[in-house]
């Protein structure tokens, strides 16, 4: 087993090795024709794969994967990203060029947001370990991986 680390205090949850990969070094990533390109440190947190209404319609898929990094160690190398407020409290990033979703940033969290694992060069480096907001899982949408699957939030009923 492996602990998790949330900023500075380990988590209480522990997950098992084969569940989560994390990666120590410094993980890279970029959109789909290049023009954006970033580094960051390894997820604070366990990372998801959502399935909830916003997430669909801003990804256009049926689901989204995404890690919680850290902003302090999110450095963009290319490109600038357009931002787009997707809710009150929510700002989403993409390549204004090709379209690919980068981030999710909400304002209750001002020193981290997610980034989505498909954007990383190496997105087998960071492995999903639950699902999240099944609730509006469209009725096709019923993962079969063995992951935990949340009707909300994580440990939300």
């Amino acid at each position: 087993m492996r602990a998790t680390f949330r900023g500075d205090k380990m988590a209480a949850i522990r997950v098992p090795e084969e569940a989560m990969v994390i990666s120590t070094h410094t993980l890279t990533g970029g959109c789909h024709c290049g023009a954006l390109r970033y580094e960051c440190a390894a997820p604070v947190s366990k990372p998801a794969i959502c399935h909830c209404t916003s997430c669909r319609r801003t990804i256009g898929a049926h689901a989204v994967a995404w890690m919680t990094v850290k902003r302090a160690t999110f450095r963009l190398l290319s490109g600038t990203p357009r931002e787009y407020v997707s809710s009150e409290k929510v700002v989403r990033s993409f390549c204004e060029q090709c379209g690919c979703s980068l981030t999710y940033a909400h304002s209750k969290y001002p020193d981290e947001f997610d980034l989505t694992i498909a954007s990383l060069d190496d997105p087998s480096a960071i492995a999903p370990t639950a699902h999240i907001w099944m609730s509006d899982a469209a009725s096709w949408d019923r993962p079969g991986d063995g992951l935990p699957q949340h009707a909300g939030w994580r440990g939300a009923t």
